[in-house]
């Protein structure tokens, strides 16, 4: 069976152009969604996926029509070739277990991992440049906590005597951010 699959970002976009496209390239059963490319929650594709079987092919006008970013479309790829589905992507060509169509996936692939590392190093560069010039940079979590909230509390234990637990009940903040965030203190002050 040949099977097409039309999706549109908004609701004031329409599917004709690609039902259009999609029936002149033999697709017999065609699913289609609203939904933007971001979100995973693609209902007909989801039901589409249900009923593609071993040989079936499936039609798609672009690969952004398809796949929310170059990862999901690897994803998507690979299970179709390993339930032997044909995919069709009338800008690029077919997509199978032929020496073009796994060349294709490679290529995706390729570009799939170097957008992965090209996420990392910006990621470190600005991970570095906040380091430099950030005083108040924390890696992680953003601290829930202010400085003058830990302040606060470290006043309350050394000049008042307060026990973690009597800290904790009197202004919320939990007994392990207080040991965590009262030692960072004392190594600052060494």
């Amino acid at each position: 069976m040949i099977y097409g699959y039309a999706r549109v970002s908004t609701a004031q976009q329409d599917h004709s152009t690609q039902i259009a496209d999609l029936i002149k390239a033999g697709a017999k059963k065609i699913y289609k969604d609203k939904y933007t490319g971001t979100t995973s929650n693609r209902p007909e594709f989801d039901k589409l996926l249900t009923q593609l079987k071993k040989g079936d092919t499936l039609i798609v006008t672009k690969l952004d029509r398809l796949a929310r970013n170059t990862q999901d479309a690897l994803n998507i790829i690979k299970d179709l070739n390993d339930e032997s589905i044909i995919l069709r992507i009338l800008n690029l060509g077919t997509i199978d277990n032929s020496p073009t169509g796994r060349l294709i996936y490679t290529v995706f692939a390729a570009f799939a991992e170097f957008e992965r590392d090209l996420i990392v190093a910006r990621t470190q560069e600005g991970k570095a440049w906040a380091k430099a010039n950030n005083p108040n940079y924390h890696e992680g979590m953003p601290r829930k906590y202010s400085q003058e909230q830990i302040d606060f509390a470290w006043k309350l234990h050394v000049k008042n005597h307060m026990s973690y637990s009597d800290i904790s009940k009197k202004i919320g903040i939990s007994k392990a951010t207080l040991y965590r965030r009262f030692r960072e203190i004392r190594d600052n002050r060494k």
